[in-house]
């Protein structure tokens, strides 16, 4: 890079970095912001109603107002106020209007929505069939729509006759057993499956003995599967379905809707809205402190105390199994509140955040040592036959969440490597052996065209809202840490290579990056693609490109609009207000500091 273009870089580099400090809460870690969400807003307003109108009509008005509000110009809603309008969230938008009986007061925003829905299901009575066919085998989140539009009356009369059963009497069963009994929804969701299997039970009629037996114990199942503030998974749209479960049977005062009405009513923004999460609080903090860790005297400057982000991070370990998913001991959440559950994505990234703050400790410290050969031997036994490391559960099934996905086992390889080299020998060995086989994965999981398509990102602008350049990106950097760090010997470079093709193919000519080639460029994707491309010799052109366009964004604005590019579960759009600012923390990082090629 020219002179010029270095200065520009650590300049922005430094506003970057005190405006993670200036991020940074008292308690020691960072919090961020996630969107606001029509869906979740749309469920909290009918999950409020269908318990009680009129105690919760400040809250269920509020709501409303935010959603009449926010429609998008095609009469639709879309998952954030930045998203495209889509058919689940704006059906779920309609069934609130309903079920809070207020079809009178906003009747253009109901009719907006029935032409919405008519013109991209053919019809009002062609809705659940369109949205089945959206999500295919996965009934995790097509049957929670299909019965809240059944709840709020918008199906009419035989509604609940479109309403596909759920099993939920297999929850009675011990959780061991749950991978041969093949469910239609995902690990995650028990929850939904008992209250939602019930409601719909109960509302059909549909003889079943076996079901009127499970109903009492899977109820008592569900009491043990929420946490002590109501929020299953701290998920807005989640316990929405279970309280409006509960309340459409008249177990609207049972203890876990109490408890989900309470979740709700703590959770509302002062707009109005409600996000899809509380917050991601510990995995902004992991990516905050990598964001930092290029340079030492930032990373330990007066307002960044290590030891306490450190201590902070250790906390959030979980130390039993979980009473959830079953989870053992050792992994980490998304976030620091009760209804988190440990998952691969967020162990990887404390485990790396703990690599970066250890260095003015004390190297002897036992509590560190336990902490990370306990999140090592987590992520080790998460790992799936294929050798790919899945979100939550090993071995649960084949739907998406409980699928092996490339980007968290590239995650998990960079946790491994930076540690091997510190582990007790037994357990580096086991470390080496599950890093060839994640490799392996990794060979089979690439696309022909050089890609691998993440889980957990997306992008709404691209034919099958999958985003590549984020997959491809998160890979590559993994490939090049296990290299340096000596982790895995072998070579990846045919993997490397294609992979180097793609990014360079899906550059566009302002400089920047989307998620896929001709998308529009993003902070967060060009940042990703600067920081993969960053040491391969044959990119250091498109590397200085690149670079320009984020540093022009950047120079606007040292908190860039972030862009919805987020998959949360079943598929559902959020932006993250620390992502554009963790991402291009971390690649100016790297970009300042002295290359190492890729020969």
């Amino acid at each position: 890079m020219t002179d010029a273009l270095i200065q520009r870089t650590r300049d922005a580099r430094r506003t970057l970095v005190r405006t993670l400090h200036n991020e940074l809460g008292p308690e020691g870690h960072w919090s961020g912001e996630l969107s606001s969400s029509a869906l979740s807003t749309a469920t909290a307003v009918t999950a409020l109603a269908e318990v009680d109108r009129e105690a919760h009509g400040p809250l269920i008005r509020g709501g409303l107002a935010w959603l009449a509000r926010n429609i998008n110009a095609d009469g639709g809603w879309g998952d954030t106020v930045r998203s495209i309008s889509n058919l689940s969230t704006t059906a779920l938008v309609w069934a609130a209007f309903g079920a809070a009986r207020a079809d009178a007061e906003y009747r253009s925003c109901v009719d907006s929505a029935e032409s919405y829905i008519r013109t991209h299901a053919g019809s009002l009575e062609r809705v659940v069939p369109e949205i089945e066919a959206r999500y295919g085998k996965d009934r995790t989140f097509s049957v929670p729509i299909s019965m809240m539009l059944a709840l709020s009356g918008r199906l009419g009369a035989k509604g609940w006759d479109q309403v596909r059963s759920l099993p939920f009497e297999l929850a009675a069963f011990p959780r061991g057993v749950f991978g041969a009994l093949r469910l239609p929804v995902v690990s995650y969701a028990l929850p939904a499956l008992i209250a939602i299997g019930q409601v719909i039970h109960f509302r059909t009629g549909r003889w079943n003995p076996l079901r009127s037996l499970a109903r009492a114990r899977t109820l008592r199942t569900l009491i043990t599967l929420q946490p002590p503030n109501g929020g299953f998974l701290e998920a807005t749209p989640l316990t929405s379905f279970v309280t409006m479960s509960l309340a459409g049977m008249g177990l609207g005062d049972h203890l876990v809707a109490r408890r989900g009405v309470e979740f709700l009513r703590q959770s509302v923004r002062p707009d109005g809205s409600w996000p899809i999460d509380t917050n991601l609080a510990t995995w902004v903090t992991t990516l905050s402190v990598k964001a930092l860790h290029w340079d030492e005297a930032e990373i330990a400057s007066p307002s960044f105390r290590k030891e306490v982000v450190r201590d902070w991070i250790l906390a959030q370990q979980y130390h039993v199994v979980h009473p959830y998913t079953g989870a053992a001991p050792g992994g980490w959440a998304w976030t620091d509140l009760p209804g988190g559950v440990p998952d691969a994505d967020d162990t990887a990234g404390a485990l790396i955040a703990l690599h970066a703050l250890r260095a003015d400790v004390d190297a002897k410290d036992a509590a560190l040592d336990s902490s990370v050969t306990a999140g090592i031997e987590w992520l080790l036994g998460l790992q799936n036959r294929d050798g790919g490391i899945p979100t939550f559960c090993r071995g649960w099934g084949t739907l998406p969440f409980d699928r092996s996905t490339p980007e968290l086992t590239a995650h998990a390889l960079r946790a491994w490597a930076v540690w091997h080299s510190e582990l007790a020998p037994e357990l580096a060995s086991r470390v080496g052996k599950a890093a060839r086989r994640a490799v392996l994965f990794l060979e089979q999981s690439q696309r022909s065209d050089g890609v691998w398509i993440p889980l957990w990102f997306g992008n709404e602008a691209e034919a099958a809202q999958e985003n590549p350049v984020y997959g491809t990106a998160q890979v590559l950097i993994a490939l090049h840490d296990i290299r340096s760090s000596g982790l895995l010997p072998g070579s990846t470079g045919t993997m490397e290579s294609r992979a180097v093709d793609y990014l360079l193919r899906a550059q566009r000519t302002d400089g920047g990056w989307g998620g896929a080639v001709g998308l529009v460029s993003t902070v967060e994707e060009t940042s990703l693609a600067l920081r993969a491309l960053k040491p391969v010799v044959d990119a250091t052109a498109a590397v200085e490109q690149g670079t320009r366009w984020l540093l022009d964004r950047l120079e606007e604005s040292p908190l860039p609009q972030p862009a919805p590019i987020g998959l949360y579960f079943a598929r559902l759009w959020y932006f993250e207000r620390m992502y554009p600012l963790v991402f291009a923390a971390d690649t100016l990082g790297a970009l300042s500091v002295s290359a190492n090629p890729r020969g």
